[in-house]
């Protein structure tokens, strides 16, 4: 009876070990890559242009930073990324550490952030350290963000 019960685990295991991790091991995927890049861009230059590129339009969307939220990608755009260009001075956003994981028209990627500027208003200094979650769609051969999430803290010196 053991054999049987360890034999009917082993072959449940080998059956669900490729759900267990669906993605490709190994170096991160250049396309998903290269939106996030250019969304890093848009926001170090105020810029909506990227992100009405590589985000995915549609009712519902939300896209959450530390705490805040924007419902759509027009707010996310008009009233915060466009914004950040008369608040901040010196906007220098790195997204590092970029890992990618696929499965089917479906992905994600995990990602460090690190944000440095300065307050225009009062001339505080910022730099936070911490990380940012992007989901992806493929739409007619193309991925689309779907969603993001950040999360970061102060660095404390």
């Amino acid at each position: 009876m053991k054999a049987v019960r360890l034999i009917t685990v082993s072959l449940f295991a080998l059956a669900i070990l490729p759900l267990a991790n669906p993605t490709d091991a190994g170096e991160p995927d250049s396309d998903l890559v290269g939106i996030i890049h250019a969304i890093e861009a848009g926001w170090e230059h105020a810029d909506g242009a990227p992100f009405n590129e590589h985000f995915l339009d549609f009712e519902g969307a939300r896209y959450i930073e530390s705490g805040g939220q924007n419902e759509g990608l027009a707010d996310l755009v008009e009233n915060h990324v466009k914004p950040e260009g008369d608040f901040l001075a010196g906007l220098d956003l790195t997204f590092s550490h970029i890992e990618t994981h696929i499965e089917g028209d479906f992905a994600w990627a995990l990602a460090d952030v690190e944000v440095r500027a300065t307050v225009r208003k009062d001339g505080r200094a910022i730099h936070n350290r911490g990380y940012e979650t992007f989901l992806f769609r493929r739409i007619d051969n193309a991925w689309k963000v779907v969603h993001t999430h950040s999360s970061s803290r102060p660095v404390k010196k």
